[in-house]
């Protein structure tokens, strides 16, 4: 089976705190990042995995600057491509973020693959990370509106053939990566594990710079080791040089 990623942009996000990506890093300068909905395609069914995030709630996020064109809206970029968002099976959320899991309600027939940990956080988040999970008083979280989707997962599961979770814990409790096998290569999509290529190449010393946004930084070492002991390519989840490259295969 020869499977390929596709990375669409379904939105940026402007002016944000670069520590937030780089953590202790580059204070004072902003950073804009693309919002990007990977697809797996090669098998009997397309695979989503993360969903973006629903311009219309950026008022609820601090009024951030957030702008999506309507081809970037996921179901009608899937359907440019040429598949019909009715016909994905499989979204893997790498974590319930608002801006990774919003739009799971788009894919009507698919399973939804969330980490159970991750599932339960989001439900009671910590104070700290209650906005990133619209666990809000007055709101509903746009995950939610896909809940009755989801199945939850326990660690690495093969999903379908050639791609698998991989539990990926520090960012969030229930964090993964879900590892994709092509004909010739095996790629990570890392999540907010990995923001950026400028986290996986490291500062001076060549150590991976965390994200700046984390519920366990223990954990998060932790599973930055397990990634560089998987002989895989990393795919950063908001970096714009992954739509640059557009397909990996």
């Amino acid at each position: 089976m020869s499977l390929t990623i596709r990375a669409l942009c379904v939105g940026r996000a402007y002016g944000l705190p670069k520590p937030s990506f780089t953590y202790m890093c580059n204070w004072g300068a902003k950073q804009d990042l693309p919002l990007i909905m990977f697809v797996i395609e090669g098998g009997d069914f397309p695979v989503v995995v993360d969903t973006g995030a629903d311009p219309s709630r950026a008022e609820e996020h601090h009024n951030l600057v957030l702008e999506q064109t309507p081809d970037e809206r996921p179901d009608t970029s899937l359907r440019n491509i040429g598949i019909d968002p009715h016909d994905v099976r499989l979204v893997v959320n790498t974590h319930l973020h608002w801006d990774h899991s919003s739009n799971n309600h788009l894919f009507p027939n698919a399973e939804v693959v969330v980490q159970q940990r991750e599932l339960d956080f989001a439900k009671n988040p910590v104070t700290w990370h209650r906005r990133q999970f619209e666990a809000l008083p007055g709101v509903e979280a746009a995950w939610r509106r896909a809940e009755h989707q989801i199945s939850p997962v326990h660690g690495d599961v093969t999903v379908a053939p050639g791609v698998s979770t991989v539990s990926l814990p520090g960012h969030t409790p229930g964090s993964q990566g879900v590892l994709v096998e092509a004909e010739s290569q095996t790629y990570l999509i890392g999540g907010d594990t990995v923001y950026l290529y400028e986290n996986w190449d490291g500062d001076a010393e060549g150590r991976p710079i965390p994200v700046g946004l984390y519920t366990d930084l223990v954990a998060y070492e932790a599973s930055i080791e397990r990634i560089q002991g998987l002989g895989c390519e990393v795919i950063p989840s908001h970096d714009f040089r992954v739509l640059e490259r557009g397909r990996f295969r």
